[in-house]
């Protein structure tokens, strides 16, 4: 089994005014850098055998730092990069229902079969991003790794390896933290244990070593 540790990057300036950042490149702010730096800190002393990241900037840039503190070069792939959300590409849910409010009332019964217009479908989003899983799984067996890449991606593989309906993505996991640390265990086959969900990272690093479980 690999340890999969799932990050979120530090937080963009898009963040204030909670704007859908999809393929955009958007810079990290001020305190996305620190959220950046407190990262690595935490990847440290995680006992890393890899990091993984998504070609975006704000993804590299949260990840530089944690390279740096490790000695380790993150693997960049494409299969990590967020959810393209079309239409609503840099507006806000209010500016949805201003433009296409039929299509975001849609999108909110059900945001997989009604996407946003012209966006990714999200259940080819969710097979990219688990063949990328999948694949960093059989590299580093028994390992563990650290992926820096996206909210909304994040949410559709756990809804994927816990075996939760991807139409429930958004209400199942409203919440994805910047720097949030999220580890599943997982060997690239079948479902995935759920380690830790959301830690902020100014906790302990999950130590596999000192687990407990019966």
């Amino acid at each position: 089994m690999t340890d999969l540790t799932l990050v979120r990057h530090g937080e963009t300036v898009w963040h204030a005014d909670n704007r859908y950042t999809g393929t955009t490149d958007i810079e990290l702010t001020e305190r996305g850098r620190h959220q950046a730096e407190q990262l690595a800190a935490w990847a440290k002393q995680a006992h890393l055998d890899a990091i993984w990241v998504s070609p975006m900037v704000r993804a590299r840039d949260t990840a530089a730092p944690s390279e740096r503190a490790t000695g380790l070069t993150a693997s960049v792939d494409e299969r990590l990069t967020e959810l393209d959300f079309g239409d609503g590409e840099g507006l806000t849910s209010t500016e949805m229902l201003t433009r296409f409010r039929d299509s975001r009332h849609a999108f909110e019964r059900d945001p997989v079969a009604h996407h946003l217009p012209g966006g990714e479908d999200p259940i080819r989003a969710a097979e990219r991003a688990l063949g990328c899983l999948r694949d960093i799984a059989r590299k580093h067996l028994s390992g563990r790794v650290l992926i820096v890449g996206h909210g909304t991606v994040k949410r559709l593989v756990l809804c994927s390896l816990l075996g939760i309906p991807l139409r429930h993505y958004r209400t199942m996991f409203p919440l994805i933290r910047n720097c949030g640390v999220t580890t599943i265990r997982w060997d690239g086959n079948g479902p995935a244990a759920l380690i830790e969900y959301n830690t902020p990272i100014d906790f302990p690093a999950y130590d596999p070593g000192k687990d407990t479980t019966p």
